[in-house]
């Protein structure tokens, strides 16, 4: 990835568009693909020959300058900046995610995204008490000096950050930032835009998709500290970020409910499986104050993958791997073991597959073929 602190030159950045907007390219190719070949450009013309040894007929698509340049023009109307993955002003807590965009569309304070974070999230469908508890959790944490992240949905997201307008607050869209969901939160997203920050990983006139929310959710967890669920049902989205949060290392609050209620169904689970239970902001800040002035972790730089730099693999390791996976997630490191190849072996195969669209990622550092 770029050194930390470097701004990436014009061109850098229009060729990190390019990547990052290319058919079956996500976060974790698009390290692969930089630590592979040095950079973007070179990235980008390796694409075609990559995608054909994995068994793709046809090549991914790779958006044209044109439109990269036409997709920034609109940002750049919208009062919006393009921050790079070790740039300045990059959430530094969100770049230790596995998974970190390589680039995020950001209006409004982009300081504050560096400044200590606490998502709170919930219920769509959210009771007065959960409205009235997730006001009163997101004015004191923010008053104590905590921005508040949430996703701008309906519901317990909205009264987030209606709450916490006046301290700090980051909305973070599963769509395009001219594609703010629901609608009704579009006068909600402007005054966020004025005072607080609103981001994505989605480019712009991207209407939002069922799939694109957890996409969103690891985002609002990875830039905060720890995340606050106020109400959930037993199978909603806002379990999917406490999930992903532990997943990431940050603290889990939830509040209970009323066993009777099924919006707490979620919240209550969360405590029987070692969330932290808060009734309060003073809880929540009580939980907080350990993981405040933490250092951060080590980060690789650009280039540091162990054994990536490997030749390109014969096509019998090819067939080998092939051979290995199917459609049950299998850990890349057990597939290294199985398969006798070098890891930088390994990942310049999963590399090819997925490329050519036949490899699924999943969490857990798992894989399996998606065209079996």
């Amino acid at each position: 990835m770029a050194p930390r602190g470097v701004r990436l030159d014009p061109d850098q950045r229009r060729d990190w568009l390019r990547l990052i907007r290319t058919e079956n390219v996500g976060p974790r190719t698009f390290r692969n693909l930089i630590n592979r070949y040095g950079g973007a450009a070179a990235a980008l013309e390796a694409l075609p020959g990559l995608a054909r040894r994995g068994g793709g007929l046809i090549p991914p698509r790779i958006p044209t300058i044109a439109e990269v340049e036409a997709e920034m023009r609109a940002l750049d109307r919208l009062g919006g900046q393009l921050i790079a993955l070790g740039e300045p002003d990059y959430p530094a807590l969100l770049r230790e995610i596995d998974d970190a965009p390589p680039l995020i569309s950001v209006i409004g304070r982009a300081e504050l995204l560096n400044r200590p974070c606490v998502a709170v999230v919930g219920s769509r469908n959210a009771s007065g008490v959960g409205r009235t508890m997730t006001a009163r959790i997101a004015r004191g944490v923010g008053e104590a000096g905590w921005v508040i992240v949430s996703g701008l949905a309906r519901g317990i997201d909205a009264v987030a950050h209606e709450a916490s307008l006046g301290s700090g607050t980051v909305a973070v869209l599963a769509g395009g930032l001219d594609r703010p969901y629901p609608k009704e939160n579009e006068e909600l997203m402007r005054r966020v835009a004025d005072q607080g920050t609103v981001i994505t990983e989605m480019p712009m006139g991207w209407e939002p998709r069922a799939r694109d929310f957890p996409r969103r959710n690891r985002l609002v967890s990875g830039l905060s500290c720890g995340v606050v669920v106020v109400e959930a049902a037993e199978r909603s989205g806002s379990l999917i970020t406490a999930r992903l949060a532990a997943e990431q290392g940050r603290e889990v609050f939830s509040v209970p409910g009323s066993p009777m209620d099924p919006r707490a169904g979620g919240t209550n689970a969360l405590i029987k499986q070692g969330a932290m239970l808060v009734t309060s902001a003073a809880d929540v800040l009580e939980g907080l104050v350990a993981l405040r002035h933490r250092p951060p972790p080590l980060q690789a730089e650009e280039g540091t993958d162990a054994g990536f730099d490997a030749p390109d693999p014969s096509d019998d390791a090819r067939g080998r791997i092939l051979g290995l996976l199917g459609p049950a997630p299998l850990p890349v490191d057990d597939l290294v073991a199985l398969s006798g190849l070098s890891a930088g072996e390994v990942q310049i195969l999963l590399l090819e597959l997925e490329l050519a669209g036949r490899l699924e990622r999943h969490g857990g550092g798992r894989v399996s073929l998606s065209q079996y």
